[in-house]
């Protein structure tokens, strides 16, 4: 059985990861790595302040897994919001949802995780559905499509490290590590390509790292409390709300096809959890 509060982690996580993605297509005419500076500032800033105020110790115990985690992070993230900037949204973060199938297979491997062949069925489900939404887009070029694939190799190493650090580590410490690495890279590479933000600008920045901030919590606390090829699905459900994000914020119509996919994500997910049970 998938443990209920798993799911609810990786939900709360998406949706504010949808806030956040949205910010960043709000100001995606910036440099990338300035992106991930102002995104990582604020989510630093407040996993310091709370290690502080419970009297947790900055420094962890695992700190080479915990550094691999925060570089393997930081490649993830740089190469997800360079991404955003040469493809549709929505289609950045449907072929992102790759990652599961890395972390998946990755897993197998590294924890001795069975999944049952009905398990890997529905799992297939799921990415169709997400292709469907908006998977494979005429608008990607082949290098904007070798960007994403990359992202979700890395993006699927991270999942399998915040596993090897559970229980082994605070969640907020893991999630501090990464924020405060990518500052410190971000703020060396700003220093190299810099654009300046006008008026509101500074506002949608600063909202990346708060969002942000929640989004990585969440999903740690979800990876940890869960098997990773049971859990790391839920993710997809990040997809649906972008969608709705896109429809409400920019306008973005959604085709029948794509329709067809959000029920098909939905029915799958249900289907992958119930066969977990059995």
């Amino acid at each position: 059985m998938v443990n209920p509060k798993a799911i609810l982690y990786m939900v709360v996580s998406a949706i504010a990861f949808t806030i956040m993605n949205s910010l960043i297509k709000s100001v995606d005419h910036l440099p990338a790595m300035q992106i991930v500076f102002f995104r990582s500032i604020g989510s630093a800033a407040i996993g310091l302040a709370y290690l502080s105020r419970n009297k947790i110790p900055i420094i962890g115990e695992h700190n080479k897994l915990l550094i691999a985690r925060s570089v393997i992070g930081l490649i993830a993230m740089s190469l997800f919001f360079k991404s955003l900037q040469v493809m549709p949204i929505a289609s950045a973060i449907s072929l992102r949802y790759i990652s599961p199938i890395f972390a998946a297979i990755m897993a197998i491997f590294f924890f001795r995780e069975k999944m049952r062949w009905i398990q890997w069925f529905y799992f297939s489900l799921a990415f169709a559905g997400v292709v469907l939404i908006k998977g494979f887009d005429n608008r990607i070029s082949v290098e904007a499509f070798s960007v994403i694939m990359t992202c979700a190799l890395f993006s699927g190493l991270v999942y399998i490290l915040i596993r090897k650090l559970s229980g082994k580590e605070h969640p907020v410490r893991i999630v501090t590590y990464f924020m405060s690495i990518s500052t410190i890279i971000g703020a060396i590479s700003c220093l190299f390509s810099w654009e300046s933000p006008i008026g509101s600008q500074w506002f949608l920045l600063f909202g990346l790292g708060i969002f942000g901030y929640f989004g990585q919590y969440y999903m740690t606390l979800g990876l940890q409390s869960e098997e990773t090829s049971k859990i790391v699905p839920f993710k997809y459900s990040e997809a649906i709300f972008t969608i709705v994000a896109g429809w409400l914020f920019f306008t973005e119509a959604q085709s029948m096809i794509a329709i067809v996919g959000i029920a098909l994500i939905i029915g799958s997910l249900s289907a992958y959890a119930l066969a977990g049970k059995k």
